[in-house]
């Protein structure tokens, strides 16, 4: 397991992911809905911030937990894209990049949620551990 939060995969595309959705909401007519732009910023926000708070919790309940808010919350980035894109905020290409980096981060925290869960006290796997790193 990393060391810091910042070593995680799955963290640096929650990084990748709230850059590119800042660089998407500073573009013409999204600007202007404050509510949505503040919405959609906030939940990827939130995603890096979770990871990052649960690991260092540091205890494998809080962590799954801190990890199953920031699937949700990346599950409200990917729906709030819709908005925006039916807004006429994004074009198709635009909605789709950004979509498909946030279904990755989703499913990177399923993949570690599992890979936790599989652990017994000592780190020793209970079961083949599964791969948590969806590239």
């Amino acid at each position: 397991m990393a060391e810091r939060f910042e070593d995680l995969r799955v963290w640096t595309s929650a990084r990748t992911l709230t850059n590119h959705v800042y660089a998407l909401s500073k573009k013409d007519g999204f600007t202007d809905d404050w509510t949505l732009k503040d919405q959609i910023r906030r939940a990827a926000i939130s995603v890096m911030s979770n990871i990052a708070e649960g690991f260092e919790s540091r205890t494998r309940p809080q962590f799954i937990d801190f990890l199953g808010t920031a699937k949700a919350s990346a599950g409200e980035v990917r729906s709030q894209l819709y908005v925006a894109r039916d807004q006429g905020y994004l074009d198709e290409d635009e909605f789709r990049a950004v979509s498909d980096l946030a279904d990755k981060v989703s499913r990177q925290l399923y993949h570690l949620i599992r890979h936790l869960k599989n652990r017994d006290d000592s780190g020793r796997a209970r079961e083949d551990p599964p791969e948590y790193s969806t590239e």
